[in-house]
C-alpha cells in the first residue's frame, strides 16, 4: 500500500482544465476567421467547433478509464495545434474549396485511431513482439508508392502518394512508426552486442563494421526513398530518427559522428546526381537572385514570399484573415508556418514553437520515467520524429535549411500526416501512463523469436540500458 501511496496522481482534472483552455483557443481562432469573413456564429461555425469539442472530450474520457495516469499536458496541446491548423486550413480556403473541411474529417478520424490504439494496446510492450513484422511493414510501406496500379504517380515532384479510390494516401508517414518500434526493438535486444565490441581511434569508441549493418541498411533506405521516391524530407526523417535512437541506446557519440559523415556524404552525392536535390539547395543557397526566382521548377519563389509575408506580419501581426499569406504557394501545407507567421507574428509563431517544444519535452519526460527499455527507445523516437519534423519544416520556411515537403504536424493541411501524428500521440500517452502509474511487476508472456532476447519483465529490461 505505501508503494501505490506514492505514485502520482492521475491528474485529469487538470488535463480537462488544460483541454478546455485548448479548444477556447482553438475555436476562438476559428472565430476569428469567421469574423474577418462576415460569417461569425453560422451554422458551419457551431457543427466544427461542437465536433472537436466531443472529439476531444472523448478522448479525454477513454484516457480517464484506460490510461488514466497519461501525462495530463500532451492531449490538450495537440488539441490546441489541431485546432489552430483547422482555423488557418479554413481562413486560406478558397470559395468552393472544401480543403478545411476535408481535414476536420480527417481529424476525426485521426482521433478516433488514436482513441483505439488506447483501448485496445493495453501495454506498450506488446508491441516489442512485432520488432521485425515492423521491419517488413516499413519496407512495404515505402514501396507502396512505387507500385503501378496503386501509385498516384508523381505528385509536385514526389512519388510517396497511393491512390485510395478517390482519395490519395502516404504510407511513408506510417512508415515512421513501425520504423521506431523496429528501432527500439532491435535496439533494446542488441544493445550489448554493439557496445561491447569495437575499436578506439582517440576519445571515440567505433563500432565493429559487422555491427553497423542496421545504420548501413537505414542510410541505404533513406538514399532510396531519395532516389525513387524523389523525397528529400522522409529521407532526413527516416535516417534521423535512426542515428537518435542508437545514440539513445549506447550513449555513443562515434555513432553520432559516422551518421553526419553518411548524411553529408549521401546529402553531397545526391546534389550532384539528382537534378531536384540540386535545385533546392541552389534555391536555398541562391534564393534572392532573379534567375532562381523567377525559375519555373525548383526556383525561390516560394520561400521569397513566404519570407516577405513574416516579414509582413512584423512582432504581433496582422491579425487572423487581415493578411495575405495565400500569395504564398500551398499555403495552408508546406508553409502553413509562413501564414502563421504573417498573420499571428513572431510573437505569435514563437508560441506555436513553444508548444511544440513542450510536446515532445513531454515525450521525453515519459521515456525517462518509462521502466522498460524498449519504451525508452520508443517515446524517444516517436517523440524526436516529431522534434525533427518540425525542425525541418521551421528551418525550411525560415531559410535556415533547403526546404523539403515535409508538413508541420497537426498544423497543415494532410490527413496522412494528420493520421500518423495522433497515433504517435496515443503511443506516448500510453508509455507515459506506464512511466506515470504504480509499477508493473506482472511479466509479459515468453515470445518466440530472438527479439525478446530473455527480457520478460522491466526490471529485467532496465538492467539492459
Amino acid at each position: 500500500m505505501s508503494q501505490l501511496s506514492s505514485t502520482p496522481k492521475p491528474r485529469r482534472n487538470i488535463e480537462l482544465l488544460l483541454l478546455l483552455l485548448a479548444l477556447a483557443v482553438g475555436i476562438g481562432a476559428n472565430m476569428l476567421v469567421g469574423v474577418d469573413q462576415e460569417k461569425a456564429f453560422d451554422t458551419d461555425f457551431w457543427f466544427q467547433s461542437s465536433l472537436l469539442a466531443l472529439a476531444a472530450l472523448a478522448f479525454h474520457a477513454v484516457l480517464r478509464i484506460r490510461a488514466k495516469y497519461a501525462d495530463p499536458v500532451i492531449l490538450p496541446l495537440v488539441v490546441a495545434l489541431n485546432g489552430l491548423g483547422l482555423a488557418m486550413i479554413h481562413r486560406l480556403d478558397a470559395p468552393g474549396d472544401d480543403t478545411g473541411n476535408n481535414q476536420l474529417r480527417w481529424t476525426l478520424i485521426a482521433m478516433a485511431v488514436a482513441i483505439a490504439v488506447i483501448w485496445f494496446l493495453k501495454d506498450h510492450r506488446i508491441l516489442r513482439r512485432f520488432t521485425y513484422i515492423s521491419l517488413a511493414a516499413s519496407a512495404v510501406l515505402l514501396v507502396l508508392p512505387l507500385i503501378p496500379g496503386i501509385s498516384a504517380g508523381e505528385i509536385l515532384g514526389a512519388r510517396v502518394w497511393i491512390r485510395l479510390g478517390p482519395m490519395t494516401f502516404q504510407p511513408g508517414e506510417v512508415a515512421k512508426i513501425t520504423l521506431a518500434i523496429f528501432f527500439a526493438g532491435y535496439l533494446s535486444s542488441n544493445r550489448d552486442l554493439i557496445l561491447l565490441a569495437g575499436r578506439k581511434i582517440g576519445p571515440l569508441q567505433f563500432p565493429r563494421f559487422k555491427d553497423m549493418g542496421p545504420m548501413i541498411t537505414a542510410w541505404l533506405v533513406s538514399i532510396g526513398v531519395l532516389i525513387f521516391q524523389r523525397d528529400l524530407g522522409s529521407s532526413v526523417l527516416f535516417f534521423g530518427l535512426f542515428i537518435v535512437m542508437i545514440y539513445v541506446a549506447t550513449s555513443r557519440i562515434s555513432w553520432v559522428v559516422i551518421g553526419v559523415a553518411l548524411i553529408l556524404g549521401g546529402g553531397f552525392v545526391a546534389s550532384r546526381v539528382f537534378s531536384h536535390v540540386g535545385l533546392r539547395i541552389d534555391g536555398w543557397l541562391n534564393a534572392f537572385t532573379d534567375e532562381v526566382y523567377g525559375r519555373q521548377f525548383g526556383g525561390s519563389f516560394q520561400i521569397v514570399e513566404g519570407l516577405f509575408g513574416m516579414a509582413n506580419g512584423g512582432l504581433v501581426g496582422t491579425g487572423l484573415g487581415q493578411g495575405r499569406p495565400n500569395l504564398v504557394p500551398f499555403s495552408n501545407s508546406d508553409m502553413i508556418i509562413a501564414s502563421f507567421g504573417e498573420e499571428l507574428g513572431l510573437i505569435g509563431l514563437f508560441a506555436i514553437v513553444m508548444m511544440f517544444l513542450l510536446l515532445f519535452t513531454r515525450g521525453f519526460r515519459a521515456a525517462l520515467g518509462t521502466r522498460d527499455a524498449f519504451g525508452k527507445l520508443l517515446a524517444c523516437g516517436l517523440s524526436f520524429a516529431i522534434a525533427l519534423q518540425c525542425f525541418v519544416v521551421i528551418g525550411g520556411v525560415t531559410r535556415l535549411i533547403p526546404l523539403t515537403g515535409l508538413t508541420t504536424p497537426f498544423l497543415a493541411a494532410g490527413g496522412s500526416s494528420l493520421l500518423a501524428n495522433w497515433i504517435i500521440v496515443g503511443l506516448l500517452l500510453m508509455i507515459s501512463h506506464t512511466a506515470r502509474g504504480p509499477v508493473d511487476t506482472t511479466p509479459m508472456p515468453p515470445a518466440k523469436g530472438a527479439e525478446f532476447k530473455g527480457i520478460d519483465t522491466p526490471t529485467e529490461a532496465v538492467k539492459h540500458l
